[in-house]
């Protein structure tokens, strides 16, 4: 079983590891070394020095998920059994176990950051909610990697030009998107997308800009359109049965800790974006990582048009459909916290 050979890996990862004298260890599965700065300036310091950060007596043993060898769509299920304490969420990777958690980051609804900010703060508890009741854990904390953005081989002018081409996604309301646009959805992980637009198994994809500078897609890619699909969610979690057996002061010392952490990531990502933004196309000033020289695409009304009508016309329901099948208050929830947010009743 797969659980089993998570195991194993875990055991290897962690085996040598020994905790200082009295301080309990939690072991950390995080987010992907692939994905870039986030993850190594700001998510590894984090948790390697615990128990400084909180003020707490825990230390973390941690572990990147792809070093591991652990798919960042299994998150939900590690979490779960146990075999690791904290676990990172990639939102659009999970929602194929639980459609209810792209609720925040469906497309056309949080494609900036002031807009996303807004989305999570409402969506924060319902989550949290969902997660201890149907996967043992308890919400520690959701950040951006920031607007989601177009990629591609070949010269586009626009979101029209996507017709007939192979455009990597990674779910499934995004999936629906580009078919609307006449496009054809490859679902790709993320670590193998540089690779298959180099060999012409996708002609475009689509993430973040700092992301996919620091995994070498402007290598194979020649066109860079910024325009904001989705904000691609992250968020932490704990196994409940661990968090339930710390004491209250530990508790709420760590949660303050990773609030002040989440806060910090937020304004973190929003940098590296504009930053990134800028570096791909060869623009200064270029600080974060890699210049590059591609041909920078204007993102133009109608396409804005396009991304924020597809929340109404093809995500949300897509999405509500697929959702109510898994939890049957899951788009009357959704109404309930997001609509008044973005005005849909």
């Amino acid at each position: 079983m797969k659980l089993v050979n998570l195991a194993l890996a875990a055991a290897l990862a962690f085996g040598g590891a020994t905790a200082q004298a009295d301080n309990l260890k939690l072991r950390a599965a995080g987010n992907l070394v692939a994905t870039g700065l986030i993850q190594q300036t700001k998510e590894q310091p984090f948790f390697e020095n615990f128990a400084k950060n909180t003020g707490t007596p825990i230390d973390v043993d941690y572990k990147p998920m792809d070093v591991l060898g652990v798919k960042d769509a299994d998150g939900l299920r590690v979490l779960k059994s146990g075999l690791f304490d904290i676990v990172t969420l990639r939102l659009a990777q999970v929602s194929r176990d639980e459609p209810f958690f792209l609720g925040p980051d469906i497309v056309g609804l949080s494609t900036d950051y002031d807009t996303a900010k807004k989305v999570v703060d409402a969506y924060r508890d319902v989550f949290d909610k969902r997660l201890q009741e149907r996967y043992n854990g308890k919400l520690l904390g959701i950040y951006p990697f920031g607007p989601q953005v177009l990629f591609c081989k070949t010269p586009i002018g626009g979101l029209s030009d996507l017709k007939g081409k192979k455009v990597r996604v990674y779910d499934a309301s995004l999936a629906k998107f580009i078919e609307r646009m006449g496009g054809i959805p490859v679902t790709i992980s993320f670590g193998e997308t540089q690779q298959a637009l180099e060999r012409g198994v996708t002609d475009c994809a689509i993430t973040g800009p700092s992301s996919a500078n620091s995994a070498g897609w402007p290598e194979v890619t020649t066109h860079f359109m910024p325009i904001g699909f989705q904000s691609a969610l992250n968020a932490y979690a704990i196994n409940l049965d661990k968090w339930n057996k710390l004491p209250a002061d530990q508790k709420a010392k760590i949660t303050e800790a990773f609030k002040k952490y989440e806060a910090e990531v937020w304004g973190y990502s929003k940098e590296l974006f504009d930053d990134a933004v800028r570096c791909n196309v060869g623009k200064d000033p270029c600080k974060t990582v890699k210049k590059y020289k591609m041909t920078d695409v204007p993102v133009k009304p109608a396409d804005t048009k396009l991304i924020h009508d597809a929340l109404t016309t093809v995500s949300l329901p897509t999405w509500s459909e697929q959702c109510d099948k898994s939890f049957d208050k899951c788009s009357a929830t959704w109404k309930q916290v997001v609509g008044p947010v973005v005005g849909i009743k």
